[in-house]
């Protein structure tokens, strides 16, 4: 869109909206806390819905519109609808957004149950038996994983979808992170479980630098070998239920995660 300024074309800021469902707010919290880098970015775009931040709203329809959630109740999954319509480019950003988040754990149980347990007035609560994703609803032009995001990985974002070019963000696993900054290998060392080999990079291996395995945070790589790691929990000593379990975490609801899950709660 352009406006004129003197009779010479002046090309609008575009207009950028963030969206929260179902979540904790850690990934928007992460955009906030890009603190200088939030500035130069902001002299580009013109944020024109983002509640976290500010009382102040802009109609859409929107260039950009950055989603944090999953989708837990009935409400939700019709407003999602209704921001696909006046988006272009939607984005998903962290785990409950890209896979169900923790929150996903109800789709393996009874979740009248935890409703009943956990409410003086269950009869109050209207929540849908699942949590999912963002895709599972509507069409997602890019999702952004992590738990929370990493901060430089949604600027890089941000910038390249202003820019019409392809985001400059890695995908391999964690282990080449711990290769980079000359973590030791907690499997080998260690004997510990750790999905490194199968998560997609971009916590810069946190977890393992503090001799703990990998939790998965940021979901399945793009090409994950679930089977051959799962096969290497069994012979570190790990049970079926506790396989299952490692990847029942935060992005339980990613495909190769939630499949090599059920895998091995049905015991094979």
């Amino acid at each position: 869109m352009e406006v004129r300024t003197n009779n010479a074309p002046v090309r609008a800021r575009p207009k950028v909206a963030v969206f929260k469902f179902a979540s904790c707010d850690g990934c928007q919290l992460s955009l906030l806390d890009c603190e200088d880098e939030l500035l130069a970015v902001a002299e580009a775009i013109q944020i024109a819905y983002f509640p976290e931040a500010t009382r102040a709203v802009i109609d859409g329809p929107y260039d950009i519109s950055l989603i944090e959630g999953s989708i837990t109740t009935l409400h939700d999954a019709e407003r999602i609808h209704e921001i696909r319509k006046q988006t272009k480019t939607l984005i998903t950003i962290g785990a409950c957004a890209t896979a169900g988040g923790i929150q996903a754990l109800r789709n393996y149980s009874n979740v009248n149950e935890f409703v009943n347990v956990v409410y003086a007035h269950p009869e109050y609560i209207s929540t849908l038996r699942t949590s999912t994703p963002i895709s599972d609803h509507v069409k997602v032009d890019f999702e952004l994983n992590g738990c929370p995001i990493n901060k430089a990985q949604l600027i890089e974002l941000i910038s390249a979808t202003l820019n019409n070019r392809r985001p400059l963000i890695k995908a391999h696993s964690v282990c080449i992170e711990c290769k980079s900054r000359g973590t030791t290998c907690v499997m080998v060392s260690k004997g510990e479980a750790c999905l490194g080999p199968v998560t997609h990079a971009g916590c810069n291996a946190l977890c393992p630098s503090y001799h703990r395995g990998c939790f998965g945070c940021y979901g399945p790589n793009e090409t994950p070998n679930t089977a051959s790691i799962a096969e290497r929990f069994s012979i570190l000593g790990l049970t079926s239920a506790e396989i299952t379990r490692l990847f029942r975490l935060f992005t339980t609801e990613s495909e190769a995660f939630r499949d090599e899950s059920r895998k091995h709660a049905n015991g094979s």
